[in-house]
């Protein structure tokens, strides 16, 4: 049985005021001084506060990518998920999309029941169909693993297969959808060469169908289902051409943004509407944008929307989405196995903390930070609180709920029930995803303002500040050529860059307490690092297996 006792440090005694973290979402540092870069959001900010902050004596920076956060190769860009989840696990554990990887290549995936009991769907003459997000931006799928699994299903004899194709345009370039459908439809078009049918069935932009997430918004869910189940929707011969109408229809709109559409064939018919007995697979890796869907697959008494049809099918997501609440119940790769994570720590040892954010990252403190665990390890030891995101373009209230959640912190701060605080503000991310740098920029000088006043009331009430980010994304806005360092130009213009970045975040550690504390000497310090700081700064060793703190007294 694990033991969660937690051991007084040898020699800094802890802070005596609350301790207070701040994730200031997406907000890096842009590695080279914006030379000859426009797109700098946070450098372009009017950020007094982060200004002063960064040249506190506890700064540095932190590695919050590749495998410093558990992804395949350093040149994969972090996210919000395996940010939170370093953060509040203090070690490195091999994420979803190096363990989907790994279980292609060593073919493990298609050894296990789930797989066989789609396969066997499948060979009894009913329609497999893929449903995700089509890109190679690796942070919600990547097309390598579709594409090693329609390879397994051609070398199993499997007859028909549809694919329903979410666009991307946030994880990539804002309008790179034709690359990644010309490559589907490549691989497609040799199956159907040797007498597969194998076609692409629906698709259409991962923030207008399907892929919602913390329940902010079901119409999108139902969206996808009435384009993929049902079948209904603006109709086209090939994803191609849907493509290219729909830019022209809507020349403002980016992939990500696309509307809906359907494939039909040569009678107007849906060429991949779920049917009864099919199976589905869900192809994406990570969760908090696949377990509403896989929620409307497999819930019997299911109320968000009427699911009409309602076809009974075999269902299986990549992985499993969601560990407490068996989401979905048959999934075809194991999660990672995250346990003894700082908030459980805190929690056995009757350590009270609160967590609050808005509904757009309010799963990345609660569910993510806590190891993938959808339930508190104490409900008289955790407090979680939801600031409910607005249902509309992030771009046109940059500010999104910062000031509400602010202002609610604040007052918790002041009552004075809690040791141990964290706080996402989601600007930065959420915003910088729309490629807006305007936006961006009213972003990012909104949370140097609510960090301010976070700042200001922590030393008033004689506790300690750590500041940082899970990864960039506000810091890159406009696409570079690598050889040139340049902005890339369309018409004339920087293009837009919507996807998180490579760069470092910050770290700063102020406040009460930490006069003698000093900054550790660690060679390449990451985001795994923090978990054992935060208990450093209150009066804690760290525990077996964690990654050291970046503070020493």
């Amino acid at each position: 049985m694990t033991s969660f006792a937690l051991t007084n440090h040898p020699s800094f005694p802890g802070i005596q005021g609350p301790l207070l973290l701040v994730i200031m979402d997406g907000v890096g540092l842009y590695q080279g001084k914006n030379e000859g870069y426009p797109g700098n959001a946070v450098d372009l900010a009017n950020t007094p506060n982060l200004d002063r902050l960064f040249k506190e004596r506890l700064f540095t920076t932190l590695k919050a990518h590749g495998t410093a956060v558990g992804l395949p190769s350093d040149g994969d860009m972090g996210n919000s998920e395996v940010g939170h989840n370093a953060m509040g696990a203090g070690r490195v554990f091999d994420q979803g999309a190096k363990l989907v990887t790994n279980a292609l290549a060593d073919q493990s995936l298609f050894d296990g029941q789930a797989w066989k009991e789609i396969s066997q769907v499948a060979k009894e003459k009913h329609t497999l169909h893929f449903l995700g997000l089509l890109s190679d931006g690796n942070v919600h799928s990547h097309q390598d693993h579709l594409e090693a699994i329609l390879r397994r299903c051609n070398e199993e004899d499997l007859p028909t297969v549809r694919i329903h194709t979410l666009l991307d345009g946030r994880d990539v370039g804002e309008r790179s959808a034709e690359i990644y459908l010309e490559r589907l439809e490549t691989t497609l078009q040799g199956y159907r060469d040797k007498g597969r049918d194998y076609r692409i069935a629906s698709g259409g932009g991962r923030m207008v169908v399907t892929m919602d997430r913390y329940e902010a918004d079901w119409s999108m869910v139902e969206r996808g289902w009435r384009t993929h189940v049902a079948g209904e929707g603006p109709a086209f011969p090939d994803a191609m051409t849907a493509l290219q109408s729909l830019r022209e229809q809507y020349p403002e709109k980016i992939d990500q943004d696309i509307p809906a559409f359907v494939i039909v064939d040569e009678e107007k018919k849906p060429v991949g509407a779920i049917q009864d007995g099919d199976a589905v697979v869900y192809f994406n890796f990570r969760g908090d944008r696949a377990i509403e869907i896989s929620r409307a697959f497999t819930e019997e008494t299911f109320d968000k929307f009427e699911r009409k049809p309602n076809p009974k099918v075999t269902y299986a997501g990549m992985m499993e989405y969601d560990g407490d609440l068996n989401i979905p119940p048959r999934y075809l790769v194991a999660p990672p196995a995250i346990n003894r994570t700082v908030s459980e720590y805190l929690a056995r040892n009757n350590i009270p903390q609160y967590a609050i954010s808005e509904t757009q990252k309010f799963g990345h403190v609660t569910y993510f930070w806590n190891g993938n665990n959808s339930e508190k390890f104490s409900k008289d030891f955790e407090t979680w609180v939801e600031i409910k995101s607005d249902v509309i373009p992030f771009e046109q209230k940059p500010e999104m709920k910062a000031l509400e959640i602010k202002e609610t912190l604040l007052a918790a701060l002041r009552e004075g029930k809690h040791r141990f605080y964290r706080v996402n503000f989601a600007n930065g991310d959420m915003v910088g995803h729309t490629g807006v740098l305007d936006a961006a920029v009213k972003a990012v000088e909104t949370v140097d303002q609510c960090v301010g006043e976070l700042e200001a009331a922590i030393k008033e009430l004689g506790g300690t500040l750590v500041l940082t980010a899970d990864h960039g994304n506000s810091d890159q806005m406009v696409e570079v050529d690598k050889k040139t360092k340049q902005a890339k130009l369309r018409n004339g213009k920087p293009i837009p860059k919507t996807s998180h970045t490579l760069n470092p975040v910050p770290l700063v550690v102020t406040g009460s307490g930490v006069d003698a504390v000093n900054l550790s000497e660690l060679k390449q310090p990451g985001l795994s690092n923090l978990a054992a700081t935060l208990l450093f700064l209150l009066g804690y060793d760290k525990p077996e297996g964690y990654d050291p703190s970046l503070l020493e007294g």
